[in-house]
């Protein structure tokens, strides 16, 4: 057999790397993937299995692809207070940071999302707001946005999204041609992208913007009973935004303003507050909703809410990297009395998170100060770079009959009853476009005139007829005056944006 040359060789070896389009998706071992929109389940409502390969190695190269910068929230700001709880709320959780009364200590990471470490905060984008809290029965972590709901609602779809935000591989410049493109293929996204393009995609600062969940979680009472819970964060300062025009004669001049703002604020004694709601549902009210209640893209109309505390902010950091960028939230830090729902994209989070503050900070990021639990860790975890513990003797495993720790059966996890088989599919109930509609029909004129010239801007750039009137579609069934101010602001045929939308199920 004659021997291959060296090119040949060469070029075997990039053929994986220049396949072209309609070849099968594969992992990174080559297996082809057989489905990369939805992540494995356990029955319709179940959570999401470990055992979806595919979804954990997206996440874990995901979390991987910058060093040291986070991948998402890199642009942030932080601060440090205090949380009073002011409800009895044991009829619905046993934690402790919410006995009436209860002051806990809270660190704050306010943040951009898509944009790097140094970006203007002008720029439209969804606003991190990450709170740790440093209770009793160790650190809780509430990291959600100031918008309540989100773009996707499966981990799956997270790093693809993300991609499509970014800027493009090839130029390093964000391009609206790329991410309608994804988007055209996510109705479900019409709902955030309605609250993004709005002036709430502009915040004025971090102290006059609200803070939400954007998930439901559960809290468990002492006799084990569950209620699916969703938290927002008031601006006691009030709510107020930037237009268009407004950001961009900042920016002209200044790119720091909401971190500015908020040192300052600090500094002078002016101590931001926020008072703390939640929203809660018995898993039977949650089943009876007409929509998914733990679809993320989703909020809880008509659900009453109830003030439980509130926070004040009134300590700057001394050292930004030390503990605002070392910082390490994720929602995976639960406390007793609180824990993860089976939302789809929460799921992914609780690995996402936390791995990639692993990959960031390392193995021992969390005996850093800033995320140190102000109760002692006791665990027989071990070793690895820049652990500064100082565990003796030589037991490091339990059980075992001279062990000092043991694990406790109160702390055990509430039970789900599972139905079904395993599966990869989308939601029943996905109601896309519904509530984009009601949030769009809540916005005054103006408001509504700055959303539509705020959308017209970037999906008037995109080139594939296909992808923008497949996004005009999606408006216009979210309400047909929306539809049609967007159209005419691009001058595209509002007969056929209106044909395509009355195909869309809802």
């Amino acid at each position: 057999m004659k021997p291959l040359q060296t090119s040949t060789i060469i070029l075997l070896l990039a053929l994986p790397l220049i396949a072209g389009a309609g070849t099968t998706l594969t992992r990174d071992n080559g297996a082809p993937v057989g489905d990369n929109q939805n992540s494995q389940t356990a029955g319709p409502n179940g959570p999401v299995l470990l055992q979806d390969v595919q979804l954990i190695q997206k996440l874990q190269r995901f979390d991987r692809e910058r060093q040291p910068e986070r991948v998402v929230h890199a642009r942030g700001t932080g601060a440090y207070g205090v949380f009073v709880a002011e409800q009895d709320l044991s009829a619905l959780t046993r934690a402790a940071v919410f006995r009436p009364g209860t002051q806990t200590p809270v660190f704050v990471r306010f943040s951009s999302v898509i944009h790097g470490n140094h970006s203007p905060e002008t720029l439209r984008d969804p606003r991190g707001f990450g709170t740790k809290f440093y209770t009793s029965e160790g650190n809780w972590d509430l990291v959600g946005n100031n918008l309540p709901i989100f773009f996707i609602r499966d981990a799956i779809k997270f790093p693809d999204m993300v991609h499509s935000l970014k800027p493009a591989p090839d130029s390093n410049i964000q391009d609206p041609n790329r991410f309608f493109d994804f988007f055209s293929h996510q109705p479900e996204s019409t709902h955030m992208l309605t609250r993004v393009y709005s002036d709430f995609g502009t915040p004025a600062s971090y102290r006059e913007m609200d803070g939400n969940s954007v998930h439901a979680y559960k809290f468990v009472n002492a006799q084990g009973q569950i209620h699916y819970v969703k938290f927002h964060w008031k601006s006691l300062q009030g709510q107020k935004t930037l237009s268009a025009r407004e950001a961009s004669a900042i920016q002209a001049t200044e790119f720091n303003h909401m971190t500015r703002d908020l040192i300052g604020a600090i500094q002078q004694g002016k101590f931001p507050r926020w008072d703390l709601y939640i929203q809660t549902l018995t898993p039977a009210q949650l089943a009876a909703l007409d929509f998914d209640g733990l679809d993320a893209t989703k909020t809880w109309p008509g659900v009453p809410e109830v003030k439980v505390g509130s926070m004040t902010l009134n300590k700057n950091p001394d050292n930004v990297f030390l503990e605002t960028e070392q910082s390490a939230l994720a929602p995976s830090n639960l406390v007793p009395g609180i824990e993860a729902s089976e939302d789809r994209l929460l799921q992914g989070r609780l690995f996402s998170y936390a791995d990639t503050q692993l990959h960031r900070i390392g193995a021992n990021g969390l005996q850093l100060p800033v995320n140190r639990p102000r109760n002692a860790a006791a665990n027989y975890n071990q070793d690895g770079a820049q652990n500064s513990g100082s565990r003796k003797g030589d037991v490091n495993y339990q059980p075992s009959e001279h062990a000092a720790l043991a694990d406790d059966a109160q702390y055990k996890s509430s039970q789900l009853p599972l139905s079904g088989a395993t599966q990869q599919a989308r939601i029943v109930k996905t109601q896309n476009f519904k509530q984009a509609g009601d949030f769009y029909r809540s916005l005054d004129a103006q408001q509504q005139a700055n959303l539509v010239s705020n959308l017209a801007g970037d999906l008037g750039q995109v080139k594939d007829e296909g992808v923008k009137y497949t996004m005009l579609s999606y408006f216009q069934k979210a309400d047909a005056g929306y539809g049609r101010a967007l159209a005419a602001a691009l001058k595209a045929d509002g007969a056929r944006v209106a044909q395509l939308a009355a195909k869309l199920p809802d």
